[in-house]
């Protein structure tokens, strides 16, 4: 049976910081009513929201270039990308082609994976399985975002604009065979699709009609249908709930306990959902890493962005116990449970 082991993680995030104050230039808000609302401080933004060449795929080359230099691997070495993002370079094809082509790969498979903010706990459970499967030894997986090019930074976006950032997170996920080595114990992945305008992005898309409304009708598409709508108070409800239950499923399904979990990295989504679970579960401080202070809800990079944060501050050592859990838009969640 082979395991699935973390031999390499990093992340990359843009130089370009943008303060609460700065924000406040743009729309009727200000640091304290944002702060109290999401815990963030400040998220990188790229600097020119039409620019070209600073893309999701090469922000998650950045990313992916610092794993592999930490795994002791080289592009050659990658038998197959997961790449998990809510913003690709094109409507298609995806960006995991893109980055197999930046990094130089063989001609291996590359897929992509649309599960939003839980999009990076999908995409391990997608390697490990690959891995465990005995078809591929070393799995890319990637979760990438470039928010502010579809942001409204206007006062009637402001509830969802002052939340997102920019930046990559990468891990590569090796096979072992050896008894004693650490790795992935657990996955759960679960999805409620009944709730799937609760939080979305509704264009382009079939339901709309694409070319027609594009095309023929442009003044018929709303703000509405090209921004992020978000039932806030919504979302934060199902979150509290569904957190709790996929890191206790995780940990009941590996014969651990809450009180053996050493870290807690969920996805960063808003500082209140994170101490509410924290509290919920009753884990300490050093038990639950959390960085949206510095970088805002990054979706799909927020988790492997964190991972690598923990591992470089020390918070996260070799043998630890850690759970990396998700909630977001479909309203899907999950988790997954490895030793370190």
């Amino acid at each position: 049976m082979f395991k699935s082991v973390i031999s390499g993680v990093g992340h990359y995030v843009p130089e370009n910081i943008v303060t609460n104050d700065d924000l406040s230039k743009l729309m009727t808000t200000n640091d304290e009513w944002i702060t109290e609302r999401t815990g963030i401080k400040e998220r990188r933004h790229r600097k020119n929201r039409v620019d070209s060449e600073e893309t999701t795929s090469f922000y998650g080359l950045k990313a992916s270039e610092i794993a592999l230099k930490n795994a002791k691997l080289t592009a050659k070495d990658i038998d197959y990308i997961v790449f998990a993002t809510l913003s690709p370079d094109y409507y298609f094809p995806g960006s995991g082609v893109l980055l197999q082509e930046m990094l130089g790969c063989d001609t291996i498979g590359a897929l992509d994976v649309r599960n939003q903010c839980s999009g990076f706990v999908y995409a391990m459970s997608v390697a490990d399985a690959f891995i465990k499967s005995g078809l591929y030894q070393n799995v890319l997986v990637v979760g990438a975002e470039i928010h502010s090019f579809g942001l409204d930074f206007s006062d009637a976006g402001r509830g969802v604009s002052v939340i997102f950032g920019d930046g990559a997170g990468a891990v590569v996920l090796s096979a072992s065979q050896d008894e004693n080595a650490k790795g992935i114990l657990s996955v759960n992945m679960h999805s409620e699709g009944k709730y799937a305008e609760e939080l979305a992005v509704k264009f382009p898309g079939t339901k709309l009609g694409w070319s027609d409304n594009l095309l023929k009708n442009p003044d018929s598409l709303t703000a509405e249908d090209i921004y992020p709508v978000m039932n806030g108070n919504f979302v934060f409800k199902h979150a509290v709930t569904r957190f709790p239950e996929t890191i206790l499923e995780a940990l009941e399904k590996a014969g651990k306990s809450i009180e053996d979990l050493d870290l807690l990295i969920p996805h960063q989504a808003n500082i209140r959902i994170a101490q509410y679970v924290q509290q919920l579960l009753k884990l300490p401080d050093e038990k639950v890493f959390v960085n949206i202070q510095k970088y805002g809800n990054t979706t799909a990079a927020s988790i492997p962005i964190a991972l690598s944060e923990a591992i470089q501050e020390g918070r996260m050592k070799r043998g630890d116990l850690v759970c990396m859990s998700a909630f977001g838009s479909g309203f899907t969640w999950g988790s997954v449970l490895f030793e370190y």
